[in-house]
């Protein structure tokens, strides 16, 4: 989303430790108008997904699952960090916070997160993926389905365990989940990666030498119709 890069470039700024200020547009003061924008592009890229509500970790995600909540006119849930005498059938997980270098506990009320939600988790950092992890804990906690996960920023630069770089080693056991589902209607699985131009650094020839090797695929920026027999 080239307007967020270019919000991103003007008025971000990094901190020693590698920790991104976007809090005069984005978690602290924010601008609705460019919130609006973000979370139509979440409602585009969600919109063949099963929905019926949007979860997120107070207090950063609230302002953007808010504005997709309203956008798709779905409910929004979210996990407290702090666990309300008054809270009935608490689920509770632990998060780590790569901002304040701290763990936390953070909670949901199992009346509003069950087995029949399907749930879209928006929130505004992707750093390490532990509030990623904390959300999807909650999740399967309560039995429901995740649909799908959406950040406003991913921090590419940590390259800490749960971003995309620790995905790219697990094509060969989703194959074979995949192959196992769908054995039964003889369908043949291909697993197919599209990767941007981020990913022909010399630091990921070893990793893609490994997709390979396991009969999986890679292409940039798009698939070739020949690949899809198109």
């Amino acid at each position: 989303m080239k307007m967020l890069e270019d919000r991103i470039r003007k008025d971000g700024i990094v901190r020693e430790g590698n920790v991104l200020k976007v809090d005069s547009f984005i978690n602290h003061q924010m601008d609705p108008m460019l919130m609006r924008l973000i979370a139509e592009e979440f409602v585009k890229r969600f919109s063949d997904v099963e929905i019926n509500k949007i979860m997120t970790i107070e207090a950063s995600g609230i302002a953007p699952a808010i504005m997709v909540g309203y956008l798709m006119q779905l409910p929004v849930v979210f996990a407290k960090k702090k666990e309300p005498k008054t809270m009935r059938h608490a689920l509770t997980t632990t998060v780590h916070s790569f901002t304040k270098d701290r763990e936390y506990p953070v909670s949901i009320s199992g009346e509003y997160l069950n087995s029949k939600d399907h749930i879209l988790c928006i929130d505004d950092f992707l750093a390490n993926g532990n509030a990623a992890l904390g959300m999807y804990d909650l999740i399967q906690q309560a039995g429901a389905h995740l649909s799908g996960m959406g950040f406003i920023i991913e921090k590419k630069f940590q390259h800490g365990a749960g971003s995309v770089d620790e995905k790219l080693q697990t094509c060969d056991f989703k194959k074979m989940v995949f192959t196992k589902l769908l054995a039964p209607l003889n369908i043949k699985v291909e697993y197919i990666y599209v990767l941007c131009d981020w990913f022909k650094k010399d630091c990921y020839n070893d990793v893609l030498e490994y997709i390979r090797a396991k009969n999986c695929y890679y292409f940039y920026n798009e698939i070739p119709l020949t690949q899809l027999s198109l």
